[in-house]
């Protein structure tokens, strides 16, 4: 998964107790924190913490629909390597690809949209136009 140039976006994560169900495999929710933390520091990453889009921009993102496929599971003490890539930018809404790994072996996929919101209405808005500029550099179509 790579476009113009640049590396995908990934970001380690450990499995810990608290993650798993008895048996010590990840419990099915948990991968939802793993993604949602992965796109987090994808989105620092460009430059835009939480802080500063909901301080300085009015913004917030929120899932707005998500497809995943569970694969195989992890375990409790893997690490994983959880990636992002920015497949579409549209003015109030982001598609992103997200896979998470262990030792380069695909645990599982997903594609989630997430809406542009504002943090004080919690309605939807266009991203600002800067932001959108900045994001749409990152857009990565597959091969």
């Amino acid at each position: 998964m790579q476009a113009m140039g640049e590396p995908v976006f990934s970001w380690p994560t450990r499995v810990y107790w608290e993650d798993t169900d008895a048996g010590g495999v990840v419990y099915h929710a948990q991968y939802l924190a793993f993604l949602e933390r992965a796109r987090t520091e994808w989105m620092r990453a460009q430059g835009h913490g939480q802080d500063s889009l909901r301080n300085e921009h009015d913004l917030v993102f929120a899932v707005r629909a998500m497809q995943i496929d569970f694969r195989l599971p992890a375990r409790l003490d893997d690490a994983l390597q959880v990636s992002v890539v920015l497949r579409e930018c549209r003015r109030a809404s982001l598609v992103l690809a997200q896979e998470i790994r262990r030792d380069g072996e695909l645990l599982l996929d997903a594609q989630v949209r997430v809406a542009a919101l504002s943090a004080l209405r919690f309605k939807p808005v266009a991203i600002p136009q800067p932001l959108f500029d900045a994001l749409t550099l990152h857009v990565e179509t597959p091969a």
